[in-house]
Parts: structure tokens; sequence; C-alpha cells
């Protein structure tokens, strides 16, 4: 009888490759905060990256297919006071994204699909609620319009975007600052890391820890978890001697990993992005220049080494391309953005394959951009999965999506700041007529933006005609 050696598995041979050089970003001065985060957030249309800049803080985006080198005068998106901390795109639409700030706010955008001509200074709404930095946003997988923040204030708030409310806010739950937070895949439990050494599970509309781990790493360097698609935790961090660890567990039986194993001496803290369409989880250790990767599965030891992908140059952070945003005819299944000190650089994972065929086991189907429930259901107590999608004949990114407006649900529409009023005060002339101006002023600046983007156009096409003449 012969003993089989060779785990079997489709993504063992998987390989990274860096883009070509005219593929990459290059001029980008990306910022030097020493902040854990990973200073980039990718999706299917844009590309953004917290940048280095004066007097407060910005971030660019960029269309994905706008490689090479970038314009030093390329508008930023400003409007902060201090530096950005963190970015993230919501799953929703593609169209908006979220900043964080050491300038205590939350800063939601709408990118317009065009090049704007000057810089984004007006934000959607702003979200005030911490006493001290954000560092940490993530938006809730399966919700509309709902965006969780923690803050220096060792606070986790979890807001409705489309009426700039505080649906919930856990502030006597973590004693010292937060270091990661994950939604688990229908947005019902949170997993959070924090600088006490414990683990936790959370139900944040109950405000509960469900479970919760002491030490699942020793060490005193930071922990990241994120969910598996199993429902365990996977972590990252340190042993007492500070070497880097990884472990598995399982939330309801926290006394024992399910996988415990040691990686190296390295200071950087390891950065998780975890592909639950493939059970993949990819580590990429700020200053290092490596993605390590390992397939999670039921059988021991659970987590398995597959490869490294291996560079010259360190990183000083990375954006992971959500599954539809990838190239499924080239058998690609995962796409880091890498940045350097002045550049981007796309690495792209791929699983050799001979034939020119869709892979249905390569790519089940996977979360689309609708959301599964409005916030307010969320709130009252339902969950849902993700509305997932096929990739079958590749995923064409909407154009420039509005969100849907509903009675309380108003995204692109600024409400009016200040405390909520009650109902008999909201229906007075006085209310209504400040909605009319808001709606007015956003009307006209609505139609000054066509009148210089009609005026650009007209522009390009006159310098067109210039050249088709000159050939003639």
């Amino acid at each position: 009888m012969s003993r089989r050696v060779v785990r079997q598995s489709k993504f063992r041979h998987v390989f990274g490759q860096a883009a070509k050089a005219d593929q990459a970003y290059e001029d980008i001065r990306v910022s030097k905060v020493t902040w854990d985060s990973s200073f980039c957030a990718v999706n299917p249309k844009f590309l953004a990256i917290i940048v280095e800049a004066g007097g407060g803080g910005a971030f660019i985006v960029l269309p994905l297919a706008k490689t090479g080198r970038v314009d030093k005068n390329y508008p930023l998106v400003t409007g902060h006071t201090a530096p950005v901390l963190d970015i993230d795109w919501c799953p929703h639409n593609d169209n908006v994204i979220a900043s964080a700030s050491d300038d205590t706010t939350i800063m939601v955008w709408q990118i317009p699909d065009y090049t704007p001509m000057r810089n984004i200074t007006e934000p959607i709404i702003t979200l005030e609620g911490h006493s001290k930095r954000v560092g940490i946003l993530s938006w809730h997988p399966t919700a509309r319009n709902v965006l969780l923040s923690a803050g220096g204030d060792n606070v986790l708030i979890i807001w409705n975007v489309g009426t700039g409310e505080v649906l919930l806010s856990l502030d006597d739950i973590h004693p010292d600052v937060i270091h990661s937070v994950c939604w688990n895949s229908n947005g019902s439990l949170l997993a959070t890391t924090c600088k006490d050494k414990t683990l936790r599970i959370i139900d944040p509309r109950k405000g509960q820890v469900v479970a919760e781990r002491f030490a699942a790493h020793e060490g005193m360097r930071p922990m990241r978890a994120v969910f598996t698609r199993q429902g365990h935790i996977f972590t990252t961090g340190f042993t007492r001697m500070s070497q880097r660890e990884l472990g598995l567990w399982d939330p309801n039986n926290f006394e024992e990993p399910v996988a415990l194993q040691e990686m190296d001496t390295s200071n950087g803290v390891l950065l998780p992005f975890y592909d639950p369409d493939s059970s993949i989880v990819y580590l990429c250790g700020k200053g290092d220049s490596s993605i390590r990767y390992f397939e999670i599965t039921e059988e021991p030891p659970f987590v398995h080494y597959l490869n490294t992908f291996s560079s010259k140059e360190p990183q000083r952070g990375m954006g992971f391309m959500p599954k539809r945003g990838l190239d499924v005819s080239k058998c690609e299944i995962a796409r880091f953005y890498k940045l350097h000190e002045r550049k981007c650089e796309p690495i792209i994972m791929t699983v050799p394959r001979k034939s020119d065929l869709f892979q249905d086991d390569l790519y089940p189907d996977t979360p689309g951009p609708e959301p599964a429930l409005e916030a307010d259901e969320w709130l009252s107590g339902q969950d849902a999965e993700p509305v997932l999608i096929s990739l079958r004949d590749g995923y064409v990114p909407p154009k420039h999506r509005e969100l849907r407006v509903t009675k309380r649900n108003i995204l692109d529409v600024r409400p009016p700041t200040g405390p909520r009023r009650s109902q008999s005060a909201s229906d007075s002339p006085l209310s209504q007529q400040h909605t009319l101006e808001t709606l007015l002023q956003e009307i006209k600046a609505l139609r000054e933006q066509v009148q210089a983007q009609e005026q650009r156009i007209t522009s390009l096409e006159n310098m067109l005609c210039e050249l088709v003449d000159g050939t003639d």
C-alpha cells in the first residue's frame, strides 16, 4: 500500500508575480506615518493610497487603468486636518470611500468616475464621535451604509453613514488601544484584538463579549485577527521571545489553539488578508519583502504552508483586491498592491492551468456589490449572508452609482449637522427651508461641475481638431 506523501490541493502551485514596470503606479509619495494599517485600499474601479501631505491629511484615488507616472499635481482627496490613518472602500458602492484620521473624525467621500480638475475637499458627510485619533475603519459586509470605526479612545462606534447617526457605541469593552477589528461573513459578530493581549468575540448589537482568550499570543507586540469561512479565528502575533507566530482558534473552545506555528524573528506586524472563497490567508509584514500564504483546511495541521512570494524591496503597505476585481481568464486568484516609498506595484497570484475555460473550482460565487440588508434591519436583529454573484463572464463595475435613496438613508445629500431634533421640530418650516437650501446648493454645485466638464470636453475637442488638421 503506497502512502500519499504530498497533500492534494489545487492551490499547491499558486505562484506570485510582480506586474510589468509599465503596470505600476510611479511617483506617489506614500505616507510615512508610523501606524500599522495597510495605507492602501483597492476595488474593481479605483486604487486609493494614503500620501504625504503638508498641513493635514490626504489620500490619492487613481482609476485602476491610470498606470505609469502620476502627475505631481494630480488631485488629492483632502479635508482632514491631521494625517489620514486608514481608508476603506464601501463594499456596496465602488465610488464611496471612508477615511479615518488623527484629527478624530471620519469622512465619507463620493469619488467621481471622471478625473476631477482639483482636489476633492468636500466629504458627503463627516462623522464626529471619537475623542482621540481614529485608526481603524471597516464597512459592514452585508448591510448598506453601516460603518465601524475604532479610536485611540478605546471605543468602537458603528454608524449609519446615510443619516450620520451613531447606531451603536461600545465604550466599556476594551480597556486599552484596539489593534484590529474584523466582521464575520454576515456581520453578526466582531473579532477584536487589544493592547491588553486579549482576543475578543463581540456581539455588537447586544454589546456583549461572547468569548475571549487572554494571551492568544504571549508577546507584547500587536496582534491581528480575522474570521475564517469555517467560523474559526486566524491570528498573527508574537511569542514571549518576540518571534512572529500564527494561530487558529475555535471560538467555542478558546482553551487550546486548533493550530499554532512559529514563523521568524522579524519585527514587522503581520497583516493577514483572508480569501474565504479559496480559504487562503496571505501574510504581509510591514517592512518585509515577502508575502507568505497558507491554506486553511479541516484536516491536521489545519494551517498548511503553500509558498512565499519574495522581492527585493520592503513593503510600506498593501492593498488587497476583492475577488470580483480579478482577471478570471488568467486564473488569477488574488492581487496585491504593494506600496514602496515612491510607487505602488501590483503583485498577481495565479494558479497555473492549461485550459482557457472558466475554472469553476477556483471561482465559486463570490460576494457582489448588492447589500443584503438595510441598516435598520441589521440593527433590529436581522442577519443575512452576502448576496453572491458568478464570475463566469467576468465582473464589469457599474458606472457611477448614486446610492439608492430611502426615507432616512440619503448619502448624496448632506444631512444637517448638530443634534437630532424631535419629530415635531423637524416638521417645522425652518427645518424644511434648511433642507431646501441644502438641496439647492447641491444642485448648483453639480451644475457647476457639469459646466466645467463641458468646457473641458470642448477644449479637448478643439485640441483634437487642431491635431487632425495638422496631420492633414
